[in-house]
């Protein structure tokens, strides 16, 4: 199957729970075909300066957004259903995800992912930088940095390429093999 989703979250904090924006963008042979984000209020309502800095959200800005478990629900849930997710740098959006779950009780689904930052590494092992500003710099993709569905439209790009690279042909699946790139479980 050639279906995955990409995911990013930005918080307000250091802490895993405190997500305050979220950006999906679901892929279909290895094209775009949907797409959804969303500002959240997290349990603490609270976003550090320096955060503010890097992504230019304010407690303002999600004061009246909906809790993650709202979204979850109502929204995120039945737009991921079992898709396999996709992240740069995945071990910081899956506790994100996790915590944000398990936070508010919610039961964690075993769904499949893979992180986008090896897949870089692998596909052009040559370049100075991984960070996903320095790859969109690299490859010329024009986003807006630290927006969470920029982010994830730039991460879905890289494993565009990538596949355009090799074989259009192959599922996500043999794709990642061939980079030798593993599939790990949330949940």
């Amino acid at each position: 199957m050639n279906d995955f989703i990409t995911i990013d979250f930005e918080t307000g904090d250091y802490s895993p729970e405190s997500a305050i924006s979220v950006g999906l963008v679901k892929y279909r042979n290895y094209q775009p075909i949907g797409s959804y984000y969303s500002l959240i209020r997290p349990p603490k309502l609270y976003i550090r300066p320096d955060f503010t800095d890097i992504h230019g959200l304010t407690v303002d800005d999600i004061s009246d957004a909906p809790d993650f478990a709202y979204l979850w629900k109502n929204e995120m849930k039945g737009f991921i259903g079992k898709t396999m997710l996709a992240a740069h740098n995945a071990s910081f959006d899956m506790k994100v995800l996790k915590a944000t779950l398990e936070y508010y009780e919610l039961p964690v689904p075993k769904l499949p992912y893979f992180c986008t930052l090896n897949l870089s590494r692998h596909a052009w092992p040559n370049l100075e930088s991984y960070a996903l500003t320095a790859l969109a710099k690299n490859f010329e993709i024009v986003y807006n940095a630290h927006n969470a569905l920029d982010d994830a439209h730039t991460c879905g790009k890289l494993v565009q390429m990538v596949a355009e690279g090799i074989d259009l042909e192959m599922s996500v699946e043999e794709l990642l093999e061939e980079m030798g790139v593993e599939i790990k479980r949330l949940g």
